[in-house]
């Protein structure tokens, strides 16, 4: 075969692309568990953090912060737009079922669609749901824990793809800024039932980030659209636990 011709170029380039292409695919599917893995652990690991079961930072394996989830966890189930259990969710150590395709849900929440709306209800009586939004550059998104009047917030964790250092990443870079959420009360009869506005004075609102007024709107706007899909829930439950003193 004539090597200089333009058919050894042709075929020379189309075999190095389909081995290039097979070997990323092969490396793909290979490492897609490992990947996996890494997601559920770090949504389960941001769920801890909002109810207080495990503090921003702890360094914990995979193993670990599943271990602790099975430990902590009471029930886990999904909602729909009614209010009303759709099924349950697997809390088992080795079948662990999360939802975590925020985007889609965030999708049929505004469109009035079929959404299936997690709900963590943890041992220490915390119960927590997920918030998904746009940003200033990319989504939003995070946990938010209420104590077991389902009105009170016990504790949140936010995170973004993409705000920007030192402003719209306070999000999840600022202690202080998650702290402000822990006592507050949500009115889930308000429009919004919670907000993020600048000199914050209610108590169903936290200050905005200085300098970041996008991200803030878009973590408000975000934070407003899934408490409102969860209010029709939060109204017909109440967790709150009853304890009786022995005489």
């Amino acid at each position: 075969m004539n090597t200089n011709g333009n058919i050894y170029t042709i075929v020379y380039s189309a075999i190095i692309v389909i081995l290039v292409a097979a070997i990323l695919a092969f490396a793909s599917s290979a490492l897609k568990p490992m990947q996996d893995a890494n997601v559920k652990a770090e949504t389960i690991s941001q769920m801890l953090d909002a109810a207080g079961i495990q503090e921003k930072g702890t360094a914990a394996s995979n193993e670990e912060i599943l271990d602790k989830y099975a430990q902590t966890v009471e029930a886990a189930f999904a909602i729909g737009l009614d209010g009303e259990k759709v099924r349950d969710l697997s809390t088992e150590r080795d079948n662990i079922e999360l939802i975590d395709g925020l985007k889609a849900q965030n999708k049929n929440i505004k469109d009035g669609g079929a959404a299936e709306l997690p709900v963590y209800k943890f041992k220490n009586g915390t119960i927590v749901i997920p918030v998904y939004g746009a940003g200033l550059w990319g989504p939003v998104w995070g946990y938010v824990a209420f104590e077991p009047d389902c009105r009170t917030v016990a504790g949140a964790y936010f995170d973004h793809e993409s705000e920007t250092p030192g402003l719209g990443a306070k999000i999840k870079d600022d202690p202080a800024f998650r702290a402000l959420f822990k006592g507050k009360k949500v009115d889930f009869t308000a429009e919004p039932a919670f907000a993020i506005v600048k000199g914050a004075k209610g108590d169903s609102e936290v200050d905005a980030i200085t300098g970041a007024t996008m991200t803030s709107k878009g973590l408000s706007a975000a934070i407003g659209t899934w408490f409102k899909a969860y209010s029709t829930f939060f109204a017909k439950y109440n967790f709150t636990i009853t304890v009786v003193e022995e005489e």
